[in-house]
């Protein structure tokens, strides 16, 4: 019998990468979920870090984090907005971790002397990888992407383990591939020579695709879907069209006018159930394109070329302006570029102000000018992570007048650290899955902002950091207006910092847009975005 009765879909990608492979397993997952089945989604990346922890976010974009502490790939963010469901580090499989595993085990002696190989080793962890979230999590169906692009070497041996996988009479598969039909404007025709290809490439590596979906800029008609379904061994109803959206939102709603999850539902041999019920979810599409109002909101940070290094906090401002019945339009403002010159210029037209997370000392002031332009004139601010220890730095060298003050991350001789290396990372110096990770408690004051957004005493949020407030200065801070607001209950740190003079204004160690989803919109970016539509109406 199968695992637990599991079933298992492989989304591959072929012909270019970024088609969205991660929004249609996501839209999938939610379609299904929506039938009443379990699901969960898992990413298997081919490179050969041993997670997105080290890598520069211009490489790989964010890095998101799982309330068990795994340092995982972005999609994973997506899977939890759209499922409204926790991932966890079995979620996220690297070939780093793979091979990291494998040769420890040959360290240990376990392969009793035989030689290592790609096949069967590589590919058995690979498996036992994949049917681990079957075998434990109590899942219906598990969806499991695979990075990169059909042909890439990378990618070998995990194709490799999905065709070992598809013979295996224990496990119930079906593989959904993604391919890419262009238009050319010249001939006026859309060319399914790209698709063709990709799947003679993917047929070469004995994987038969069982479900094609076709990234199309142009809506695809009956005679060219049944071109692609005669060459590439298919039925017509699994030529799925996926055309570009206006968001990513609507592409559940246009995955289920496709019958994407019907058709996968029969591959599987499973029953259809009842119909979908997304009326929640086609709620918020519809507020999402019929706002009511409209703010600018200054997103301050040192990744702006690639904004996918930010894309939790932009979805969470998506969310919550939905909630608000208000579009957010994000001003982009690169910190290294910010100066006591230009300031005000770049920021006198925002209705409110996010300091970004980050780390290293590029761009660094020019956060902490933008959060003085902020406090001076009553905008709404909120700072995540680094965002928060600027403004603590801020406010201790221009309330406080602590000009030394700074965070030991870029001067360990500052003359006032008031961010310092916590206690439990000075001894660390491995880097990659060391920092305080994954989700921690924080013990919330009742007369304060965050109460009234969260409407509660203790929550839970997850952190991805070094260094925190030095409580050496926290008397100080709050004679002169800055409270902590938010303490972890069981070692005393800063976890929420609040300027008590400012109508809103806010600072935390933590990550909240790891945690909002469609859904559920997380409450402090939903009170932001009404205190600064507040602000903007006065």
């Amino acid at each position: 019998m199968p695992d637990n009765k599991t079933k298992y879909v492989f989304v591959t990608g072929g012909v270019t990468s970024s088609l969205g492979k991660g929004i249609i397993s996501a839209s999938l997952a939610k379609l299904l979920q929506a039938r009443g089945y379990s699901v969960t989604i898992q990413k298997l990346d081919p490179y050969i870090n041993i997670d997105p922890g080290t890598l520069n976010p211009y490489e790989h974009g964010e890095c998101y984090v799982t309330e068990d502490g795994a340092e995982t790939d972005l999609d994973l963010g997506h899977y939890e907005r759209y499922l409204d469901r926790k991932t966890s580090q079995a979620n996220n499989v690297t070939t780093g971790r793979i091979y990291q595993h494998v040769i420890n085990k040959e360290r240990e002696g376990a392969y009793l002397g035989k030689t290592v190989q790609v096949i069967p080793h590589i590919t058995d962890e690979i498996k036992r990888r994949i049917r681990l979230l079957g075998k434990t999590g109590d899942y219906d169906i598990v969806i499991t992407e695979i990075g990169g692009t059909v042909g890439d070497i990378e990618s070998l041996p995990y194709i490799e383990a999905v065709r070992q996988l598809k013979w295996d009479p224990e496990v119930d598969c079906i593989v959904v591939h993604l391919t890419l039909v262009p238009y050319l404007a010249t001939s006026g025709e859309l060319k399914t020579k790209p698709t063709q290809h990709s799947v003679k490439q993917l047929l070469e590596s004995g994987v038969q695709a069982d479900v094609l979906v076709l990234r199309t800029e142009h809506t695809i008609p009956e005679d060219v879907r049944r071109k692609v379904a005669l060459f590439c061994n298919i039925s017509k109803d699994a030529v799925i069209e996926s055309a570009n959206a206006n968001t990513i939102y609507e592409v559940p709603v246009l995955m289920q006018k496709e019958k994407l999850d019907q058709v996968v539902l029969k591959k599987l041999d499973l029953p259809l159930r009842e119909e979908p019920e997304i009326q929640q979810w086609k709620r918020f599409l519809h507020r999402l394109d019929n706002p009511q109002n409209h703010l600018k909101i200054g997103l301050i940070g040192k990744y702006i070329e690639l904004k996918d290094s930010y894309i939790s906090i932009n979805e969470a401002l998506i969310h919550a302006g939905v909630e608000n019945d208000t579009q957010v339009e994000i001003d982009w403002i690169h910190s290294e570029l910010l100066t006591n010159e230009n300031v005000a210029d770049k920021m006198k037209d925002l209705d409110g102000v996010i300091v970004a997370p980050g780390f290293g000392e590029r761009g660094i002031e020019g956060k902490i000018i933008a959060v003085e332009y902020a406090r001076k004139n009553n905008m709404p601010f909120l700072g995540i992570c680094l965002g928060m220890q600027c403004a603590v730095i801020e406010f201790a060298r221009n309330v406080l007048g602590k000009k030394g003050a700074h965070t030991t991350e870029i001067n360990e001789q500052a003359e006032d650290p008031v961010i310092f290396l916590m206690e439990a990372q000075k001894s660390i110096t491995e880097k990659g899955g060391t920092m305080r990770l994954g989700a921690y408690d924080c013990a919330v004051q009742k007369d304060s902002i965050a109460f009234d957004a969260y409407q509660s005493e203790l929550i839970s949020e997850r952190h991805r950091h070094r260094f925190e407030f030095n409580n050496k200065y926290l008397k100080d801070f709050e004679k002169a207006g800055m409270k902590a607001s938010g303490i972890n209950p069981e070692g005393g740190m800063v976890e929420i910092v609040e300027n008590v003079n400012h109508p809103w204004f806010v600072g935390v160690q933590f990550h909240p847009e790891y945690s909002s989803t469609v859904l559920n919109p997380h409450p402090l970016f939903v009170k932001f975005i009404a205190a600064s539509l507040k602000e903007s109406l006065k």
